[in-house]
């Protein structure tokens, strides 16, 4: 069992924590902070995490062995760096950082102190997506050629001005940073690197200074190509469809998957829907204690950052820009 404090505990803070709390044997938060507590005071009492009046302070607690970051993407570099010179082993909410050179420096800390880090992409998580990526590995698909992506939602219209998410500088191209991340993350467990984009991303509703439509066309390294849609002011929606010359195989929501042949008929494959924010922070816990390594590379936590510093960089200019 290791003993990890929760540092920001908002809304998603509060999922991570009360997925593993007096629910799970690996992992448990003995502590914590955030930027507001009076707001979560009661919260973290009712948790039996002790309440510290910083991220100082809980680096220098003896009984905190980890520490689980649910802040703002610009702080998650100077954290992850502090952090591992405090020797502890550091699970980090997506996305990673916002550009490659500062995801760089935090995992070259990472490297240096020794200690795990784990970059919160939960959907790999997915018994649907380990099938996917499975049936990928076999050949089952044939030679990609595409893949297309769509995760949307209705989280801009809720932004209010002060809001860190309201910030442009933190939710650059709209549902990037929010929901589009997972889906880029998405493409390189499925599909390997990223080589350049091209993007549009404008507001079609919000009004809270907020892209809420953003679309990109990508390369791949491989020579794939891809179409990743996030829209942030419309219902909910995750799909994810690969085409290969044999089959292609669309995974609508989480739990199923429909497979196509030319000429048969679709094959529908379901799964029961799993706790994915209690799996990832077992496997931290699993990697930590020094079982098999977290299923997310330190290398892809680097692309990831370069990723999303492509596509953001791409919403505010035309034609492609280059996955550094």
């Amino acid at each position: 069992m290791i003993d990890a404090a929760i540092v920001g505990m908002g809304r998603w803070g509060r999922v991570l924590v009360e997925s593993v709390q007096g629910k799970s044997e690996a992992i448990r938060f003995v502590a914590g902070c955030t930027r507001s507590p009076d707001k979560a005071a009661d919260w973290a009492k009712a948790q039996g995490i002790r309440m510290l009046d910083s991220y100082q302070a809980v680096l220098a607690d003896p009984a905190v062995k980890a520490v689980v970051l649910a802040t703002p993407h610009s702080q998650h570099a100077e954290q992850v760096i502090a952090a591992a010179a405090a020797g502890k082993q550091i699970f980090i909410e997506k996305p990673f950082t916002l550009t490659k050179a500062s995801a760089e420096q935090a995992v070259a800390a990472v490297r240096k102190a020794g200690v795990v880090m784990a970059l919160g992409h939960n959907r790999r998580f997915q018994p649907a997506v380990a099938r996917l990526k499975q049936m990928i590995a076999e050949g089952a698909l044939g030679t990609l050629c595409h893949i297309e992506g769509n995760i949307s939602g209705p989280g801009a219209l809720a932004y209010k001005p002060g809001m860190w998410r309201a910030d442009p500088s933190e939710s650059p191209a709209g549902g990037l940073a929010g929901m589009g991340i997972h889906m880029l993350d998405m493409f390189q467990n499925l599909c390997g690197p990223m080589a350049e984009v091209s993007v549009v991303s404008h507001a079609r509703v919000a009004t809270n200074g907020l892209d809420d439509t953003t679309a990109a066309l990508v390369r791949f390294r491989n020579g794939m190509t891809g179409s990743l849609t996030t829209l942030a002011a419309v219902p909910r929606l995750w799909r994810v469809q690969v085409f290969g010359s044999a089959a292609w195989v669309e995974m609508w929501g989480t739990d199923k998957l429909v497979v196509g042949r030319e000429g048969q008929k679709h094959e529908h494959i379901t799964f029961e829907p799993a706790n994915v924010e209690r799996a990832e922070l077992e496997a931290f816990a699993a990697a930590c204690a020094g079982g098999s390594a977290y299923p997310l590379t330190l290398e892809e936590a680097v692309h990831s950052a370069a990723m999303f510093e492509a596509v953001a960089k791409g919403a505010r200019e035309r034609g492609w820009i280059a996955v550094p």
